[in-house]
């Protein structure tokens, strides 16, 4: 008999998770997705200081990359979508082409992390992957793109707080660099949830 009680409280957890799940789908999947997402946020954090760390003992630090131009910022400057001038950001430098390939190939490991992840766990896809696939990689190139453009908005001011105005050196880059990873991947998560649900759009199997 007491058995039998016990069977009954253990279950009650996951009968209203059940059916939690059933009303409300769309909120569980939303509640599975920031976890995943969180998960890949600290991974990202993980990687990029490493990945800057050994391409900043090359010479791809020297190598100025400031692509798309599209426009003026308020000092009057160019403004880029890509802007990593050539030299170290200690020395005023914008970290040149290994700062771009540590935030690029980062990124990219993660999201295909992420790709497989959520597909798989968040929205049980049945779906065609290659076809879910094609309109992910479309939709993180233009996600990437946006992100990239909006960075230069608060880039400097960050790099401008800690390294300059609270005087912590190369401490104070770290930091900044974990920032504005932050803010990046917090963009790609709230614009990539609604992505998600079409691409994974899940399909009921056919009836013979």
């Amino acid at each position: 008999m007491n058995k039998s009680v016990n069977n009954k409280e253990a279950d009650g957890p996951l009968k209203l998770w059940s059916r939690f799940k059933t009303k409300h789908p769309t909120i569980v999947q939303f509640i599975v997705f920031f976890m995943l997402s969180n998960g890949v946020t600290v991974f990202q954090l993980l990687l990029m200081p490493l990945l800057k760390g050994l391409f900043d003992h090359t010479s791809l630090v020297d190598i100025n990359f400031r692509v798309f131009q599209i426009g003026k910022n308020f000092n009057g400057s160019d403004y880029y979508v890509f802007d990593y001038a050539a030299g170290f950001i200690t020395s005023g430098g914008g970290g040149g082409l290994a700062y771009f390939l540590a935030v690029q190939i980062t990124m990219g490991i993660a999201q295909v992390i992420n790709f497989f992840a959520q597909r798989t766990i968040t929205f049980k896809s049945s779906g065609s992957i290659r076809k879910a696939a094609f309109w992910y990689v479309a939709a993180y190139i233009v996600i990437s793109i946006g992100a990239a453009a909006l960075q230069g908005l608060y880039k400097a001011p960050i790099y401008q707080l800690f390294m300059i105005n609270w005087k912590m050196g190369s401490m104070g880059e770290m930091l900044a660099d974990i920032f504005t990873m932050i803010i990046n991947c917090a963009v790609s998560f709230w614009v990539f949830f609604p992505i998600f649900k079409i691409i994974f759009r899940r399909e009921e199997a056919k009836k013979t």
